[in-house]
């Protein structure tokens, strides 16, 4: 069967409905999730850029009026950032391009053409300086976009922001966003000296992007500098910012808890939320950083008061990111069995979670995390590796599996579990 002209048309277009997105419905909720923690006025230069992706986001999830309502503001958010005479340029291109869409599956085809027309329009008006490449405002959108998703979609961010500077190196947020999307994809690991590097000169380029500078600390403090002072005075600045996931503050109080005092991390989590009692990121930023205490405590006994503050966090929390909590619903219950008088709270809370209705991702998280709890808290072997199994045995690429492959090697290594020839076999029928 042939396909319609307008089809044809429609896949051409550069946006999100053609970028392959492919993100799963639970995705979806998440990534929509931190767009709205992000906030207008400190993501205001990718204002646009949030407003298309969140009307793509509901779409996908099945409110067209409420896409439809983000489509109109990302067209006004670029008409305002940009600050131009002319109320058109090439940024509007992909934006033009989610409405034609749009309008194309609600069945609107003289609006859908009308949004084709525009398109059209400018990229005869505004070519690219290069030929054969997509406009810098494309690549710059789609990477931007991109750096939202996957790991290998990180790196294509990453070309991409590369290919926008290349035609057009002097805005300053594309270099620092090429800089982001590189160490993303290295975050759980010591950053290569080149990233390093990169990091530091976009950061004297951009010295108001905290959440840069709080990330290229980081980096500093895990390969071994010292760097507490600059810590505790990038905290000072970070805490005049407005409240937003772009502010910096949650690399900086993970920077605190790992590099320089577990205590002061907390006095900064619980000083800030202090300021600002309302703001569900900063409640979230605060129960992660109690989390991390618990988690990492080796020594002395836990404070009951502590165990106390993190569910109650905890459970403040979770019903405010209703749609997207799997993983702050393990981080609760992993908790409740940390506390001597709660195990049954934390049996029942993965019980319930073990018979949700998972996605794959959602799934390997929840076992790999389950399995942990049972090897530590519980003390069963068997069933731990069982689950370490479960999650390795779905075939998806994600931190998860691969922490769960990595255990069962390292028992399998070792020789001294009764399960090793069954590990054995199994991860040889392992398709990784």
């Amino acid at each position: 069967m042939s396909v319609p002209r307008s089809e044809t048309s429609l896949d051409a277009l550069q946006c999100h409905f053609t970028w392959d997105l492919d993100p799963s419905r639970s995705k979806l909720f998440r990534i929509r999730d931190k767009l709205q923690d992000i906030g207008t006025e400190e993501g205001y230069n990718w204002l646009g850029h949030i407003y298309n992706l969140q009307g793509y986001i509901h779409f996908q999830l099945g409110s067209v009026d409420d896409a439809r309502t983000f489509f109109s503001r990302a067209a006004e958010a670029f008409r305002q950032v940009r600050n131009t005479v002319s109320d058109e340029g090439p940024w509007l291109v992909v934006n033009y391009g989610n409405q034609a869409w749009l309008h194309h599956r609600q069945g609107e085809e003289a609006e859908s053409r009308a949004c084709l027309s525009k398109v059209a329009a400018l990229m005869s008006e505004y070519p690219s300086p290069s030929q054969d490449e997509l406009h810098p405002e494309v690549h710059a959108e789609k990477a931007w976009t991109l750096m939202k998703f996957s790991r290998e979609k990180k790196l294509l961010a990453a070309d991409h922001f590369q290919r926008a500077i290349r035609m057009q190196p002097d805005v300053v947020e594309w270099q620092t966003s090429h800089v982001l999307a590189l160490a993303n994809c290295f975050k759980h690991c010591n950053l290569r000296a080149d990233i390093l590097e990169k990091m530091k000169i976009a950061k004297g380029h951009d010295p108001e992007n905290l959440y840069l500078a709080a990330l290229y600390l980081e980096a500093c403090a895990r390969g071994g500098q010292k760097i507490e002072d600059e810590a505790r005075a990038l905290a000072r600045r970070v805490l005049n910012k407005p409240v937003s996931s772009y502010s910096g503050i949650k690399p900086l109080i993970r920077l605190y808890t790992v590099y320089v005092s577990m205590d002061e991390a907390i006095d900064l989590a619980e000083g800030v939320l202090e300021r600002h009692p309302d703001e569900r990121y900063l409640k979230r930023c605060v129960a992660i950083c109690y989390k991390m205490r618990i988690l990492l405590n080796r020594d002395s006994p836990l404070e009951h008061s502590m165990v106390d503050r993190a569910i109650s966090l905890y459970r403040e929390v979770i019903p405010l990111y209703p749609d997207s909590s799997l993983k702050r619903k393990i981080s609760l219950a992993t908790i409740y069995a940390k506390s001597n008088h709660r195990q049954a709270a934390a049996e029942q809370m993965f019980g319930e979670l073990l018979e949700s209705d998972l996605d794959p991702k959602g799934a390997q998280m929840l076992y790999n995390c389950y399995a942990k709890h049972l090897h530590f808290t519980q003390k069963e072997s068997h069933r731990s590796i069982q689950y370490h199994m479960r999650a390795a045995a779905i075939p998806q690429r994600s931190l998860y599996r691969d922490n769960s492959v990595s255990i069962l090697e390292r028992i399998r290594e070792r020789n001294r579990n009764r399960m090793c020839g069954e590990i054995g076999e199994f991860l040889a029928n392992l398709k990784l």
